[in-house]
C-alpha cells in the first residue's frame, strides 16, 4: 500500500536521523519520536486489513499520531536537537502522509452512511 510505504521510507529518514540527536534526549525525545512512528505504522497496516466500519477510527487514530509526530519533530527543531535541512526533510514527507491519510478518511467517510 503506498502509503505505507511513504511513511516507512519517511521512518527510514527518522532513523538515519536520531543517532545525531545529544544523548541526553536519545531516551526521551527520540524514543517518543520512535514510539509515535511505530505506532502509526501499525495503525496503517491494521487499517488496511480491516472491514469498512473498523478503518475509520482507525485512520483517525493514524491521523492523530501524524500530528503527533509533527508536534515532536518541530519541538526537536525548536531546541536544535535537528537542524532546519533535515526537519523540513521529515516535515515535507510527513505532511505528504498527513495529506495520503486526509484523502484515505475523505474516502471512507463519502462511503459511509451516518449512522
Amino acid at each position: 500500500m503506498p502509503i505505507i510505504n511513504h511513511t516507512l521510507s519517511v521512518y527510514k529518514i527518522w532513523h538515519e536521523y536520531k543517532n545525531n540527536f545529544p544523548k541526553n534526549l536519545r531516551y526521551t525525545l527520540v524514543d517518543k519520536i520512535d514510539s509515535i512512528f511505530i505506532n502509526l505504522l501499525e495503525y496503517l497496516f491494521v487499517a488496511t486489513y480491516q472491514n469498512k466500519e473498523e478503518k475509520l477510527p482507525t485512520i483517525l487514530l493514524a491521523l492523530r499520531k501524524t500530528d503527533l509526530l509533527k508536534f515532536f519533530l518541530r519541538v526537536s527543531w525548536e531546541i536544535h536537537a535537528l537542524d532546519n535541512k533535515k526537519y523540513i526533510e521529515i516535515s515535507e514527507k510527513l505532511a505528504e502522509v498527513g495529506r495520503m491519510l486526509g484523502g484515505w478518511k475523505k474516502g471512507l467517510e463519502s462511503k459511509t452512511p451516518p449512522k
